[in-house]
């Protein structure tokens, strides 16, 4: 076992906690512990926060050339460690092996490399008539990042604010805590000043209330549900501090007539299963026109059956168990809600796969024709569950898409470009995606509604880190 899983990474070193309590740390396919990390106490937390604040005023007037060669040594050693990393995270939330490497380890280098691509190109500084407009670091932040994807949302905190100039306290997700520690021991060793990036583990109610609250943390960055994102914000009101969220989501895939419907509707499945189904921009809800709602509940049922469930560490598994009991029992609760309800079962269910006797595996399941005012296709299940809803115009497609408390992400599908971007406009969401692209890491992400404020990634990620300072009467460009 890592021996810096029972300690924080404070002012430079790994230290001893105040307190003796730890957690277990349950590999969801065992169901059984595996690890144990230590729990983090206020106190703890304000011992972090205190040498970010020491470590501010100096880190903060460094040069970007200088931050630019620390995230690119963070890159370097990130990558030399990437496949320890992955087991990690497949044992800590039972990402499968493929998708261990390929997509979450993967997601944190290429989080940083955008950070260095957006870094090099930013401009703190700029002229206008008189006044010299400077973007600063806004201070000492407060990070507090998920299970989901935990490599994803540590860089695109981490290294945003690191190019910024901030000081940090960054509190992981205590369900899958043991990647941070190694991301930990790579920004040590990439030689990050003291008190520059402090971790603390724990859980939110004490640590991550402890950040909202602080009055020596300027910021926090929350990524999380929209009920923990409204306790952090509401915590974080009494000091007047920035708070930026990425939260819950909803989003409708609306496939148009003109799409190529069996294409567009595997893959539509297969981009709601991913991660098994754990992603807060999921297209959890698939729009059909209603004159192919058959033909689409068929090639949906084939798509879901084809994905295959089983131990993360075996050849060939694309959807592992969902990260907990607690996770395991939500899912099943609203495949439950959904039958009650009334929604035809297309595929899946309640249960287990065939098979597995033991792990957090969910079926993949779809249902369909689902009412839009259903409990299934209103509120985030976070699990391999797909809502199929007919609609009979674009217009009431449109409507259906924009009908939900968030606005994370949505999805158009058409063989016209033109088509598909005229619907994209017209959809309330912070990331609209057309025709399945490629994950843009320079591309703005981030929620309209409850799905949150602020937005990462690449050059939006490291403006958000920033104040905007305006020197009246500087004089003429230096």
């Amino acid at each position: 076992m890592n021996k810096n899983n029972l300690r924080f990474y404070i002012n430079g070193a790994w230290v001893e906690p105040l307190t003796s309590a730890t957690k277990d740390v349950i590999n969801p396919a065992t169901e059984k512990p595996f690890a144990k990390i230590a729990m983090g106490t206020v106190a703890d937390t304000a011992r972090a926060i205190a040498a970010a604040r020491a470590a501010f005023p100096s880190f903060s007037q460094t040069t970007k050339a200088y931050r630019l060669g620390l995230l690119q040594k963070i890159l370097e050693l990130y990558n030399g460690r990437a496949e320890e990393i992955a087991q990690v995270v497949s044992d800590e939330m039972g990402a499968p092996m493929e998708f261990a490497r390929g997509a979450q380890v993967w997601a944190g280098r290429a989080h940083l490399e955008a950070a260095i691509e957006a870094l090099k190109n930013f401009e703190f500084e700029e002229q206008r008539g008189n006044t010299r407009i400077i973007r600063e670091a806004i201070g000492v932040v407060g990070l507090i990042t998920p299970w989901n994807w935990p490599l994803n949302q540590i860089v695109t905190k981490v290294a945003p604010a690191l190019a910024a100039g901030c000081t940090m306290v960054l509190k992981p997700s205590e369900i899958a805590p043991l990647d941070g520690i190694i991301f930990a021991e790579v920004v040590h060793a990439a030689g990050v000043p003291a008190g520059v990036f402090n971790l603390v583990n724990g859980d939110g109610p004490t640590v991550g209330q402890a950040l909202a609250t602080s009055p020596d943390v300027d910021m926090v960055s929350f990524t999380g549900s929209t009920r923990a994102g409204v306790m952090v914000a509401k915590s974080a009101a009494d000091t007047v501090k920035r708070v930026t969220q990425e939260l819950g989501g909803k989003s409708a895939n609306i496939i148009l007539p003109d799409a190529d419907f069996e294409a567009a509707v595997t893959a539509g499945v297969a981009a709601c299963f991913g991660n098994s189904g754990q992603s807060c921009d999921a297209p959890t809800r698939m729009l059909v026109p209603k004159d192919k709602l058959e033909a689409a509940l068929k090639i949906a049922k084939k798509a879901a059956e084809s994905h295959t469930v089983g131990d993360p560490k075996a050849e060939g598994i694309q959807l592992g168990p969902v990260v907990s009991e607690m996770q395991f029992n939500k899912v099943q609760k609203l495949i439950a809600a959904g039958i009650a309800e009334g929604a035809p079962l297309v595929t899946g269910g309640p249960g287990r796969p065939d098979g597995l006797k033991e792990g957090y595996y969910a079926r993949p399941t779809v249902f369909g024709p689902v009412r839009p005012d259903m409990t299934i296709a209103r509120e985030e299940i976070f699990g391999p569950v797909l809502s199929i809803i007919p609609y009979e115009s674009e217009q009431q497609a449109i409507d259906i898409a924009n009908d939900t408390v968030y606005g994370l992400a949505a999805y158009v599908q058409s063989k016209n470009p033109e088509h598909a971007r005229k619907v994209a406009r017209q959809l309330r969401a912070g990331q609209i995606q057309l025709n399945y692209p490629d994950w843009d890491t320079m591309a703005p992400f981030g929620g309209y509604k409850q799905s949150g404020n602020g937005r990462e990634y690449a050059d939006w990620g490291i403006s958000d880190f920033l104040e905007i300072k305006g020197v009246v009467g500087f004089g003429p460009s230096p």
